[in-house]
């Protein structure tokens, strides 16, 4: 009986160890991923940086040239305009279009609103809401479906 009971013993420790070198490989495989994210965030971040700097110098240069034949204020006001107009065109570009199994064809989506998308990229985070509630059949019909396993004919 001894001998079962060391065998116990071993078999707890085993799974104990094996546990342990799981939790570790999985915790060193998200700190690489982990890394990675990181590193790559950064390398939008400074190239986001990059293209404002960019964007501002090129503003600037819109803007000294309309000054060389305009005067200064209606040069800063054209290169204004025309910076409202690249933005407005930008944010008009960042919106989801229409998705045709939402729209009902008069314009409006069911449900109202349509959802945004989640950031995963799986689809709707929840399916639409009907635009009106569903029929229940009345008093008298109920129990009557012929499609009822208890139906009797």
């Amino acid at each position: 009986m001894d001998r079962l009971d060391h065998l116990e013993h071993l078999d707890k420790h085993l799974v104990d160890e094996l546990a342990q070198v799981a939790r570790e490989t999985i915790r060193d495989e998200l700190r690489q991923q982990t890394r990675k994210q990181r590193r790559t965030a950064m390398l939008y971040a400074a190239s986001g940086t990059v293209a404002l700097y960019a964007g501002a110098a090129l503003a600037l240069a819109v803007g000294l040239a309309l000054a060389l034949a305009l005067p200064d204020w209606a040069a800063a006001l054209i290169t204004a305009a025309l910076l409202g107009v690249v933005a407005y065109a930008l944010r008009g570009a960042a919106r989801p279009k229409h998705d045709s199994m939402y729209d009902s064809g008069d314009g409006h989506t069911l449900g109202g609103t349509q959802p945004a998308a989640p950031p995963s990229g799986l689809g709707m985070p929840y399916p639409p809401m009907p635009s009106s509630a569903p029929r229940t059949p009345a008093p008298g019909q109920q129990g009557t479906d012929p499609e009822s396993p208890h139906h009797r004919a």
